[in-house]
């Protein structure tokens, strides 16, 4: 029984992040994929054309749902830093949730061999920082968190904890809670970054 389009589109991009999760990015194929979905390598590219194609529309399934998850995070009306709290929690939630995601920011096929690819993650990690920026602005604003850190450069701090979390728990056999660690080591962070209170 054929599937209607879209359904087989999201489908194989589904199978392709489980793929790049259990054999890493580098190693899918659109033979691998075809074999596992259980279609002949011609019926995936009725789908997609080329191999750069699929890969840019797990990055869009990527993006929409990051996307999804930051407007919820910045939806509470509970203060800056509880925004940041839910930027950062809904950042470790869509990793979790696509665990493939730290291997496929250092993978070839990012890095080398597919610059819309590469350009797409750049993007998105481009506006994770711009998002948390702003609320440590609003928290510098609010005299909770130092004035005299840039909000760029507290912002890369914060994506660098994420990035760093991320890449243990994906290489360390996923033997933690990669949310509640994460979490962990925010409010270290935030303490850090915290106004001095007379």
């Amino acid at each position: 029984m054929r599937k209607p389009a879209e359904r087989r589109k999201a489908e194989i991009v589904t199978v392709v992040l489980a793929l790049a999760d259990r054999i890493g990015p580098d190693r899918v194929t659109t033979g691998a994929v075809a074999t596992a979905i259980g279609v002949t390598q011609a019926a995936l590219f009725r789908h997609f054309p080329t191999k750069a194609a699929l890969w840019q529309a797990v990055a869009e399934h990527v993006a929409e749902g990051l996307a999804a998850a930051w407007e919820d995070a910045l939806s509470r009306d509970d203060g800056p830093i509880d925004r940041l709290r839910a930027l950062i929690a809904a950042q470790f939630a869509q990793i979790a949730a696509t665990p493939a995601l730290p291997m496929l920011l250092f993978s070839r096929e990012l890095n080398v061999a597919n610059a819309e690819l590469r350009a797409t993650f750049h993007g998105l990690l481009t506006a994770f920082r711009g998002l948390l920026a702003r609320e440590v602005g609003a928290g510098q604003q609010a005299g909770i968190l130092h004035g005299d850190i840039e909000t760029v450069d507290a912002a890369v701090l914060l994506t660098s904890l994420v990035q760093g979390v991320a890449i243990r728990w994906a290489l360390g056999a996923r033997d933690f809670d990669l949310q509640g660690e994460g979490l962990r080591l925010l409010e270290v962070q935030l303490r850090l970054l915290a106004a001095e209170r007379e």
